[in-house]
């Protein structure tokens, strides 16, 4: 019913910056909340940012100060914008969109190489 494709991954050198995109598709009508986690080799999942459907935002705090989330509602497409890239932060960056159920996109490669 829903349907997620990310876009803007790919490489990037330390410092450097990258912009991810997220558009929903589909049966899409109260989303509580948008957001992005990611999962490196031999980690878990972690969150990333959220933001809520009030507009209040939530970030992981090894992103704060450097990563920024924001939205457009009527364009069903949540953004994230990456800043001071590490190459800690090399993952696959999964969009999700929490309705009455989860839904995740399929993953978009962020490497950032030293």
């Amino acid at each position: 019913q829903v349907h997620l494709v990310e876009s803007g991954g790919g490489l990037v050198q330390a410092g450097g910056s990258l912009r991810l995109s997220c558009a929903g598709s589909g049966i899409i009508s109260s989303i509580y909340y948008m957001g992005w986690y990611r999962q490196a080799p031999g980690k878990q999942r972690e969150l990333v940012a959220v933001i809520a459907s009030g507009g209040i935002k939530n970030y992981g705090d090894s992103v704060k100060g450097r990563f920024t989330i924001s939205r457009d509602n009527a364009k069903n497409t949540v953004y994230l914008q990456m800043n001071s890239l590490k190459p800690e932060d090399t993952a696959v960056y999964y969009c999700l969109f929490r309705l009455g159920i989860e839904y995740w996109g399929q993953g978009t490669q962020v490497t950032v190489s030293s």
